[in-house]
């Protein structure tokens, strides 16, 4: 197989494209080349994760941080009976997304679950292997944790794997964010109860079509008909973020509809 050439966000800018997109990992250290890419006439947004400090002008948002966290936490409260100790393996510390997302499972635990006890938050970077270990020690740790949740694509099957491999497949309940392929062999054996992620090819067109209408200099409407099946996707003028819509829960019973 061809190796992938890598492509910095410098780059583009020397290449002069009309818009640059980005998904930052981290929003502060991404301003500074935001802004050099403004200076240089380049129209910026960001997808997937945001800088919202930075200069972008359009966020292109695939589900709102309180749809995310509220269906990650009632995936895993599910199996668990609502009750119990759980624990969060996520990935990089300053991710704005995945930030959003556990602050709004820390706020609706609370109320809406009283008896389950969040213990840990750890960060395993975009590692899964390392998610698996972490969660394996966070088990060892809390003998009697129940709830796991893998926070991004590469945890979310890393706390599933360490289930497995600690033989505790219905005793500790995993979801995270996880594409359909990758969690389908832990859906279907039960080390994974649920995913919660959204239409990733769905993300990808918004997003290609959110710069070409950057590009074109096209304001952006309350509502926006993009495509097929993407008729109504609401723009916030305020925190000018694109919607695509509420969060999509994956199980056994429906992987087998995703080929991604």
């Amino acid at each position: 197989m061809p190796q992938r050439r890598q492509i910095l966000p410098g780059q583009f800018i020397q290449q002069k494209v009309s818009t640059l997109i980005v998904a930052p990992n981290d929003p502060d250290s991404m301003a500074p080349l935001l802004k050099e890419a403004e200076t240089a006439g380049i129209k910026i947004g960001t997808s997937d994760t945001d800088a919202p400090s930075s200069v972008r002008q359009v966020f292109v948002n695939q589900a709102s941080p309180q749809g995310i966290g509220e269906a990650l936490t009632d995936a895993v409260m599910e199996p668990m009976g609502g009750k119990g100790k759980y624990a969060i393996v996520s990935c990089g510390e300053t991710a704005e997304n995945l930030n959003s997302w556990i602050a709004v499972q820390k706020a609706y635990a609370a109320k809406k679950y009283p008896d389950a006890e969040l213990v840990s938050i750890v960060y395993a970077g975009e590692d899964q292997a390392k998610a698996t270990s972490m969660a394996t020690d966070l088990m060892n740790a809390n003998p009697d944790l129940t709830g796991l949740v893998g926070e991004c694509t590469s945890s979310a099957p890393g706390v599933a794997q360490a289930v497995k491999d600690a033989g505790k497949i219905g005793k500790v309940f995993t979801v995270g964010l996880g594409t359909p392929m990758s969690m389908a062999p832990y859906l279907n054996e039960g080390s994974s109860s649920a995913s919660i992620l959204w239409d990733v090819k769905a993300l990808g067109y918004l997003t290609a079509w959110a710069g070409a209408q950057l590009a074109q200099d096209k304001p952006f409407a309350a509502s926006n008909n993009v495509g097929p099946g993407l008729e109504a996707v609401s723009y916030d003028e305020a925190t000018k973020t694109l919607l695509l819509g509420p969060a999509l829960k994956i199980t056994k019973a429906n992987v087998s509809n995703y080929d991604y």
